[in-house]
């Protein structure tokens, strides 16, 4: 295996690894109004227990989406001048509702108002959304593939953004987040809520199949994705609905663990979709050609730098995110405190 494809494996990865991480805090956050218990010690103290399932890891989530932008502009200079440009307005969208929803979270609990509480509670939702939304997006538009410049730049406007493969893209993505949200929270919490919320994300996961069979009967109409390597996208999208209907089938059951880890699979598959399905390509047009591997990653000197930084930090990252995960084990309130 070559350095450029270890490389392009960890910068899929790493998106992969925020798909799963910060997709289970969007979705907590977007669900959360739905998914509390409303006692008169709740409402006096603000507790919200779908958000104490996930107050422990919040912010260390994000982590992986540092390192995902350190690597792409690290690793592959060339694709981040040729996609961010374009891709400003979503990225800006996403960066203002993680600040909002982040400081509404943590801020809410200070509320002694219902009023207050409840602008607070509109920006947790907001926060959680339109990441979910945008991320959506973004899938959907390297799925579809975008116009070229003459000067090799790519060119996204709203021409591009607001077509019906890329909304529905965007509504999956959504969809997918809150269910994952809601299975974590299944997973976190006590069983009066965990039950509800098993309820909540079956239902969301017929959503998202919905949403998923629009995108593709569109693209079986020539209306949606621009794969390079059809039997492989073809395989992953079967992964994906397998992973929906294992989540479907184990949430009926009540078996928490399996279904979190059947939506952990859901939700890291559409970075798959995109890596796997147009390599060696990263981003393509809407003809199918487009920048590949070799143009957009940096020389091998740079590589080879990198790589040493790399094999200190991955895993580093990797553990701590493990010995979080173990020391944080178990379901809110028996073993933890309320954090927000």
């Amino acid at each position: 295996m070559s350095l450029e494809t270890v490389w392009l494996a960890l910068l899929g990865l790493l998106l992969a690894g925020y798909f799963v991480l910060g997709g289970y805090d969007y979705g907590a956050q977007m669900l959360h109004p739905f998914l509390r218990r409303e006692t008169p010690e709740e409402r006096r103290t603000g507790e919200n227990a779908a958000l104490d399932a996930i107050a422990p890891f919040f912010l260390g989530n994000e982590v992986w989406l540092v390192a995902f932008a350190g690597v792409m502009f690290g690793a592959f200079p060339h694709l981040e001048g040729s996609l961010l440009p374009g891709l400003y307005p979503l990225i800006v969208a996403i960066l203002a509702a993680l600040v909002l929803g982040n400081a509404a979270v943590q801020l809410r609990r200070r509320s002694r108002g219902a009023r207050a509480r409840r602008m607070w509670d509109a920006l947790i939702v907001f926060g959680g959304a339109v990441p979910a939304a945008a991320w959506g997006l973004i899938v959907g538009l390297l799925l579809h593939g975008v116009p070229r410049r003459a000067d090799g730049s790519f060119h996204i406007g709203f021409g591009e953004v607001l077509t019906p493969f890329v909304l529905a893209c965007g509504a999956t993505t959504v969809l997918l987040f809150a269910a994952h949200g809601a299975a974590f929270v299944a997973l976190r919490s006590e069983p009066e809520l965990a039950a509800r919320a098993r309820k909540v994300a079956a239902k969301l996961i017929i959503g998202v199949a919905a949403a998923g069979a629009l995108a593709l009967l569109l693209t079986l109409f020539g209306a949606g994705a621009s794969m390079t390597n059809p039997a492989a996208s073809a395989v992953i999208a079967a992964l994906l609905v397998a992973a929906l209907g294992a989540a479907r089938w184990y949430l009926d059951r009540g078996r928490d663990a399996w279904a979190f880890a059947a939506t952990c699979a859901a939700a890291a598959l559409p970075v798959l979709l995109v890596g796997a399905g147009h390599y060696p390509y990263l981003l393509i047009t809407e003809a199918g050609a487009g920048l590949d591997i070799g143009h957009a990653i940096t020389d091998d000197a740079t590589l080879k730098i990198l790589s040493g930084f790399g094999v200190l930090v991955v895993p580093t990252v990797l553990a701590y995110q493990f010995w979080s995960w173990w020391a944080f084990r178990g379901r809110t309130g028996r073993r933890h405190p309320s954090y927000f």
